[in-house]
C-alpha cells in the first residue's frame, strides 16, 4: 500500500510515541497517544519507501499494512506534557507539625526574575499552606508561610552563587530571609538580613502526603510543576530551628547553620553523591532521600570550584551542584492507548503506527529487530537512534539557517512551525534551555514529531534527513530485494560485538554522528575480526553519547570546549555525570578515521556536488567497485538532497588521524563545493580566510576502501548525501550501481585481497 501524495496535516492536535524505538519479536510495545479529536484510527504498518523526494518527484512513501490486533479506533483524549526538573523528597511526617526550622541552600539561579521560583519548598498552590524558600518575582529570596511570601526585596545576579537562609518561627510570629554572595564587592549591595512578623500561632500545616521539592514550588495534583526553578542549587537543608537576627547574622558571617541549630538537622542532601543517577542522597542520618525527576543535570561546577579538577571524580565536593531548569522533560508520562505484541515470526524493519484522525495524521515510527539469540538475514541495517533522538524537535534558528543555507528562503516543515511553538514537547541537543544553557539530554519518552518518514529538512533544500534520509537505504535494498535486519543504536549498544558478529554486512545510515563507547568497542572488534562495514554517511562516529544507567531511554551529551557544536560546555562541566569524557571522540583518540577510514571535514547547506574518480580507483584490489561504471563519469551529480551525493556534511581521509596506510581513496570532491562549505572548526587553529570549498583542499568528502584483519574491509561514502541518490532515475544510477557492487562483493566469502594487489 502506497501513501498518498496529500499526506494528512501533521500537527500537534494528533501525536504519539511508543515506550521503545527497538523492539524483538515476541515482545511487547505500548503506544501512547495525545488527540483532541474524539476518536481516531491507529494501524500498524510497516515501512517499505520513505523519505521526500524532491525535484519535482511524488512526496510519496510506500508502507504495508502489518494487520495487528491492536488495529482499530480508540478515544480521543488531549494528554498533558509535564516540564520542568526538580528533585522530590517523601520526608514520612519528619517535618510535619514542626513550628520553627530553618531552609537553607546554596544558589545559582540563572534566570532570575520571571516569576516566583522554587527552592526548597513544602508547599501547596491549591491550599495555599505549607512553607517554602523561593526566590520572588524579582529574583529576590523570600519565604512562603502560608498565603504570605516574605522577601528581602534584594535580587540574586544571574551566574553568581549565594547563600541563602529563610527562618520560621510560628510561636514567635517571626520569619527571617538572609543572602550572602560568595563573590564580594565593594560595600556588597546583594547582601541583605531582613526580619518580618507574622501572626503568631499561625498554622502552616498541609496534606502530609505532599513531597518536600527542590528545584520547584508546588506540584499540581495532575503532576504539573510550579515555580520551576532555573539555575543551580547545592547542599539544601533544612534544620530543627527557627534562627532569630542574631543567629542569621553569625550566618552570614561564615558560620555553619547545621552547628547552630540547636535542635539538629532534620534533613540535608548532598549531591556529590550518585551522581549519574536519580536518587539524591540525605546525609543527615534521617534516611530522607529522593529523586530527580525529568533529568537535571548533575556533575556541574558548585560554588567551591577552583579550576583545579576538571573531572567531577578527582574533586567530587567542587561539583555538589545541579542545575536545573523549568523546561527540562524526561518522560511524559502519558497513559498507553495499546499494546502490540510483536509475533514472533514479524520481520526486522521499520515499522510505523499510523494514526489518523480527520485531517490530522502521524506515523509513530519504531524498529522491529532480529530475535534476540539469533540474526535472520545476512546484512544489517544501523539504525541511528542516538542520532534521530539527538535532533528530535529541533526548534530551528531562522538565522542560523539562512547562514548555512546562504538564503532566508530555506524549506520549512509544516512540523517546523509546530516545534517552534512548543517548547514543552522538550527540546533537542541543539537548542538551549530557556535560561541559555546547552541541552545536555534527550529522551525518547515523548512526542519525536521530526522523527517521521517524510519529514523534509531545511539544510538538504527540503530533502530526507537523519530518520527519513535513512528510510532511502531501506527503499534501495527492499527495490533490490536484499533481505536484511534492522538493528539500532541502543541494541549495538547493549550487545556490542556478539550481536554483530552474526552479519556478513553491516551498513550504517546518512548519519550516525552520536555513538557510544560500546559501539565504538563493537564495531572495531567487528572489523578486526572479519566483519565488512559500509558507511554510508558523513560526520558519523563524532560525538561522545552516553545513556544514563538507570534511564535507558535518556542519553546524555557534553560538547566539551571544540568541535562544530551548537553551544560550548560550561569551564569544568566537560565530563557526563557518570564521569566519562564528553565531547568530540577524536579528542580521545578514536578520530572516525581510524574506524571508517574518513572523518569529519567540512559542513554547509550549499548545492550537493558529484565526485570525481581518483587514480586509486584503478587499483586491481577495488576492481569489483566500479563494474559497469564509467570510468569518466561524475559520480552522483543527482539525489534528493541538494542534487549531488556529496553534500550537507562530507568527511575525508587523513592518515594523521588514523586512516589506514593501505586505504585507497577512490574518489573525491576536492575542489567542487561552494564557499557555503567550511572547514570544520576543529581543525582551523587560528582564525585564517580561504578555508570554504572553492579554495580549501580539505573540504571534500572522499570514498575509501580498506581491508582488516581475517577477511574485512571497510567502504567509506564520506557524504550524508549518498543515501539520498540512491534511488535516482528508479534506481539506474552510478550511486546505486557502486553501493550494489560493494554489498555484493562483501556478501562473498572469497578474500578480498586479489593475490600480488599488497
Amino acid at each position: 500500500m502506497s501513501g498518498d501524495e496529500r499526506r494528512g496535516r501533521r500537527s500537534d492536535r494528533l501525536m504519539g510515541y511508543t515506550d521503545r524505538l527497538s523492539v524483538a519479536p515476541g515482545e511487547p510495545i505500548e503506544l501512547m497517544v495525545s488527540s483532541d479529536a474524539a476518536g481516531y484510527d491507529a494501524e500498524v504498518v510497516r515501512l517499505t519507501r520513505g523519505g521526500p523526494r524532491t525535484g519535482g518527484a511524488a512526496e510519496t512513501f510506500a508502507y504495508e499494512v502489518v494487520g495487528a490486533a491492536v488495529d482499530g479506533t480508540y478515544a480521543g483524549r488531549v494528554q498533558p506534557l509535564r516540564i520542568g526538573s526538580y528533585a522530590r523528597v517523601d520526608d514520612r511526617g519528619r517535618l510535619a507539625g514542626r513550628r520553627a526550622l530553618t531552609l537553607q541552600a546554596w544558589v545559582c539561579p540563572t534566570a532570575p526574575g520571571g516569576g516566583v521560583q522554587g527552592v526548597l519548598t513544602r508547599w501547596c498552590a491549591r491550599s495555599r499552606a505549607g512553607f517554602g524558600l523561593v526566590l520572588d518575582e524579582h529574583g529576590a529570596p523570600a519565604l512562603r508561610v502560608g498565603d504570605r511570601l516574605s522577601s528581602t526585596g534584594v535580587p540574586l545576579l544571574a551566574g553568581h552563587w549565594y547563600l541563602v537562609a529563610a527562618s520560621l518561627d510560628l510561636d514567635a510570629g517571626r520569619v527571617a530571609i538572609a543572602q550572602r554572595p560568595v563573590r564580594r564587592y565593594a560595600g556588597d549591595p546583594d547582601r541583605a538580613l531582613v526580619e518580618h512578623r507574622i501572626a503568631a500561632g499561625a498554622v502552616v500545616e498541609l496534606d502530609a502526603s505532599l513531597p518536600v521539592l527542590i528545584g520547584g514550588e508546588s506540584l499540581e495534583a495532575d503532576g504539573h510543576l510550579l515555580g520551576g526553578f532555573d539555575g543551580k542549587l547545592e547542599a539544601p537543608c533544612v534544620l530543627a530551628t527557627g534562627f532569630d537576627r542574631e543567629a542569621l547574622q553569625r550566618v552570614l558571617d561564615g558560620a555553619d547553620g547545621r552547628e547552630l541549630a540547636p535542635g539538629g538537622v532534620l534533613a540535608d542532601w548532598d549531591f556529590c553523591v550518585d551522581m549519574p543517577l536519580r536518587r539524591i542522597a540525605d546525609v543527615s542520618g534521617a534516611g530522607l532521600d529522593g529523586e530527580t525527576v525529568n533529568s537535571p543535570v548533575r556533575a556541574v561546577t558548585g560554588r567551591r570550584w577552583s579550576g583545579e579538577a576538571l573531572d567531577h571524580r578527582l574533586a567530587p565536593h567542587e561539583y555538589g551542584a545541579i542545575h536545573f531548569h523549568a523546561d527540562d522533560l524526561d518522560d511524559a508520562g502519558w497513559e498507553p492507548a495499546c499494546r502490540w505484541e510483536v509475533p514472533v515470526d514479524a520481520r526486522s524493519g521499520a515499522y510505523a503506527i499510523r494514526l489518523h484522525a480527520g485531517e490530522e495524521e502521524d506515523f509513530v515510527p519504531f524498529f522491529v529487530r532480529p530475535p534476540r539469540d539469533r540474526a535472520t538475514a545476512r546484512v544489517a541495517v544501523l539504525a541511528s537512534t542516538f542520532t534521530y533522538m539527538a535532533y528530535s524537535n529541533y526548534q530551528i534558528d531562522p538565522q542560523r539557517a539562512a547562514e548555512i543555507t546562504g538564503t532566508a528562503d530555506f524549506h520549512r516543515d509544516e512540523v517546523d512551525d509546530v516545534l517552534a511553538a512548543r517548547a514543552d514537547l522538550g527540546r533537542s541537543l541543539y537548542n538551549r534551555h530557556g535560561d541559555g544553557s546547552g541541552v545536555v539530554h534527550v529522551s525518547r519518552l515523548r512526542p519525536l514529531l521530526n522523527m517521521r518518514p517524510t519529514y523534509r529538512w531545511l539544510m538538504s533544500g527540503g530533502g530526507g534527513w537523519s530518520f527519513g534520509g535513512d528510510m532511502y537505504l531501506l527503499d534501495w535494498l527492499g527495490a533490490g530485494g536484499v533481505e536484511y535486519d534492522v538493528i539500532a543504536d541502543e541494541d549495538v549498544h547493549e550487545d556490542g560485538a556478539e550481536l554483530l558478529a552474526r552479519y556478513d554486512v553491516v551498513l550504517t545510515g546518512m548519519h550516525p554522528e552520536y555513538v557510544s563507547g560500546a559501539q565504538l568497542d563493537a564495531f572495531e572488534q567487528y572489523t578486526a575480526t572479519g566483519g565488512r562495514l559500509m558507511y554510508l554517511g558523513g560526520n558519523g562516529f563524532y560525538w561522545v553519547t552516553t545513556v544514563m544507567p538507570d534511564r535507558p531511554h535518556v542519553i546524555e551529551l557534553r560538547r566539551g570546549l571544540a568541535g562544530t557544536r551548537a553551544w560550548a560546555s560550561e569551564p569544568g562541566e566537560e565530563h557526563h555525570a557518570t564521569g566519562e569524557p564528553g565531547g568530540l571522540w577524536r579528542h580521545r583518540g578514536r578520530a572516525p578515521q581510524r574506524l571508517v577510514g574518513v572523518g569529519f571535514a567540512a559542513q554547509g547547506g550549499g548545492p550537493s556536488v558529484p565526485y570525481r574518480r581518483l587514480p586509486a580507483s584503478a587499483d586491481p584490489r577495488v576492481a569489483f567497485v566500479f563494474e559497469g561504471v564509467p570510468e569518466d563519469a561524475p559520480i552522483g551529480d543527482f539525489g534528493n538532497n541538494g542534487g549531488g551525493a556529496a553534500g550537507e556534511e562530507v568527511d575525508r581521509a587523513d592518515h594523521a588521524l588514523g586512516t589506514p596506510p593501505h586505504a585507497l581513496v577512490l574518489a573525491t570532491s576536492q575542489g567542487a563545493h561552494s564557499d557555503l562549505f567550511q572547514h570544520v572548526i576543529e581543525e582551523v587553529l587560528a582564525m585564517k580566510p580561504n578555508q570554504g570549498g572553492s579554495e580549501c583542499p580539505d573540504v571534500r568528502a572522499d570514498l575509501t576502501f580498506f581491508e582488516t584483519p581475517g577477511g574485512g574491509a571497510v567502504f567509506s561514502t564520506g557524504s550524508i548525501d549518498w543515501i539520498a541518490s540512491l534511488g535516482h532515475d528508479d534506481y539506474d544510477n552510478n550511486v546505486a550501481r557502486i553501493t550494489g557492487n560493494v554489498l555484493r562483493r562483501f556478501l562473498d566469502p572469497a578474500p578480498l585481497r586479489p593475490r600480488g594487489s599488497l
